[in-house]
């Protein structure tokens, strides 16, 4: 199998700054191309792809270290042109399936279990400032300076076509069907089963999802999508990849999974879940009642214990941060930050691989929990609740877990919710639990309404 280099040939990565240009506006006027898009207020970073310079797929157990083994050919040698490498040198957007072995369904057909896009041009946009970056080869053997030029040119033009762009108007019609094919009593069914082996001592805990299918009469507007979790989840990591045109897996998550810069690196453990209240005061009540909870600290320790033994073989220094409240528009979590120092710096993947899936998405032990998942979910999971980010061309970079996300075909939207089951779990409790988890993404598909009619726990819904 040739090598990336020898596919594609040598990267020449040119960049110039790019004042004026509004990420979203940019990302809306790709429309019709292969789009990436990255924001986190917590880091000042805002990403956006357009178009695809190179591809990397991988399947199988050895997906993580395929994609590492890609990735470190295709930046080998690069050359990178321009100010601003910092934040505009190459990234390549893209993440894994939450099984390396799972059967996709008609969701996720677009979805193999590893893929990452270089692409074409990417804006890099912080307070220090915005930059543009054109990404393109060039046989091993020829001086990149005979191409460097003709990239600058191109840039240019793209920077004066870009700066005239203005956000469109967008709006998101509500859906002319919302269905959850999982009905109440099939997941009564489904968490009494797995409740009843966490107390045979079989696990300790497993998260389990369901699924929400909205349908529209015209294509989706994602960048419609987008802008709403933008205003009302602009704390969350805020991500889009759509290698296919109408082909999205997009969301607004609030769980970083690893960031690597250097040899420092930062997660968290994010598990247990209670609403927001309407007043300060309840609010309050509401987050130290998740506090006081034994079931969401007993979910939040098993999280939280799980990373540190999967981080400390490979820091010389981890720090266990203060446990307290994430607090988000409809939810808060109970949350605890990890930082630490490699022994041996290798990236960012060689953590995403150790790390997922955490118990948070995926339960203790995962050698059980995750043939459990198998066996009980009835529709595959695909990209949902796994890791999604970008790395850089020193291999560093940052990956979020996915939830909170939906994957968009045309003008069909599949969300997806979860839940941690532990002893103590109830099956009505965790039912509302995901209802409260489908909001954010419900609110954005302007099909808030519909489920309010569609998600009670006597309604019968059935397969599509």
């Amino acid at each position: 199998m040739p090598t990336v280099q020898e596919q594609y040939g040598r990267l020449v990565s040119v960049s110039l700054p790019a004042e004026g240009i509004d990420p979203m506006a940019a990302l809306a006027w790709a429309q019709g191309q292969p789009r990436f898009f990255w924001s986190s207020q917590r880091d000042d970073l805002t990403l956006v792809g357009i178009g695809s310079a190179v591809e990397l797929v991988a399947y199988g157990e050895a997906r993580f270290e395929a994609i590492q083994r890609q990735a470190a050919d295709l930046f080998d040698g690069a050359v990178l042109v321009g100010e601003g490498q910092a934040q505009a040198g190459p990234r390549l957007f893209g993440g894994f399936a939450f099984r390396d072995d799972a059967v996709p369904d008609e969701a996720w057909s677009d979805f193999p279990p590893a893929h990452f896009v270089l692409p074409h041009y990417q804006l890099s946009h912080s307070s220090v400032g915005t930059w543009l970056t054109l990404n393109a080869h060039i046989p091993a053997d020829e001086d990149p300076a005979s191409l460097t030029g003709d990239l600058h040119d191109a840039l240019h033009e793209r920077i004066s076509e870009l700066q005239q762009v203005a956000m469109p108007v967008l709006s998101m019609p509500a859906p002319d069907a919302l269905t959850y094919p999982m009905s109440y009593d099939a997941w009564e069914t489904m968490l009494n089963d797995a409740v009843g082996r966490i107390r045979a001592g079989e696990l300790k805990k497993v998260v389990l999802s369901r699924v929400a299918e909205a349908r529209y009469r015209d294509p989706v507007h994602i960048e419609a999508a987008l802008a709403y979790l933008a205003d009302a989840y602009a704390d969350c990591y805020r991500f889009m990849f759509e290698p296919r045109p109408q082909r999205a897996f997009y969301g607004a998550t609030p769980e970083l999974l690893a960031k690597a810069e250097g040899d420092r690196v930062r997660s968290m453990a994010l598990a247990g879940s209670m609403k927001r209240g309407d007043t300060p005061e309840s609010d309050a009540e509401f987050g130290q009642a998740l506090l006081d909870s034994k079931k969401d600290r007993h979910e939040h320790q098993l999280v939280a214990d799980r990373l540190r033994d999967r981080l400390k073989p490979l820091t010389s220094e981890l720090t266990i941060g203060q446990t307290g409240l994430l607090k988000l528009s409809n939810i808060q979590h109970i949350y605890t930050p990890v930082s630490g120092t490699l022994k041996q710096p290798k990236g960012i993947l060689p953590l995403v691989e150790a790390l997922h899936p955490t118990p948070a998405l995926g339960g203790e032990p995962r050698d059980i929990a995750l043939p459990l998942i198998s066996e009980l979910e009835p529709v595959p999971r695909g990209w949902y609740a796994a890791p999604v980010g970008w790395i850089d061309h020193r291999l560093d970079g940052q990956f979020s877990v996915a939830i909170r996300s939906a994957v968009a075909q045309k003008n069909r939207v599949w969300m997806y919710a979860g839940a941690g089951i532990v002893a103590d779990s109830e099956p009505s409790k965790e039912w509302d639990e995901t209802a409260l988890k489908f909001t954010p993404m419900l609110k954005a598909h302007n099909a808030v309404l519909s489920a309010e009619k569609s998600n009670h726990k006597d309604t019968e819904n059935t397969e599509r």
